[in-house]
């Protein structure tokens, strides 16, 4: 014959506010969308055109003299930024 568990005692209050387990905490700020789809589409076509990660990821990541900064950065500054971007890839790595 089976016996009945007995039940497990209510932990006792802490006098803290519950917080979420899990939460992620970040102090950075956020790009706002507008940034955040010309750092999309700059990507993108920058993988499309160069086909490999660590040539993309460097072109992407590293100082340009040209552009005057990472064009990364670029990118999200600005719609300008953007556009500076993409043309120094077509000079750099023209289609062909």
């Amino acid at each position: 014959m089976l016996t009945p568990l007995a039940e497990t005692p209510p932990v006792a209050e802490t006098g803290k506010p519950r917080t979420r387990q899990f939460r992620r905490y970040n102090d950075k700020p956020r790009l706002s969308p507008e940034a955040s789809a010309r750092q999309g589409r700059v990507a993108t076509l920058v993988f499309e055109r160069l086909r490999e990660s660590d040539p993309a990821r460097s072109f992407l990541n590293s100082h340009d003299e040209g552009l005057g900064g990472r064009p990364i950065d670029l990118a999200v500054a600005s719609d300008e930024g953007a556009r500076a971007v993409l043309a120094r890839l077509d000079v750099l790595h023209p289609l062909g």
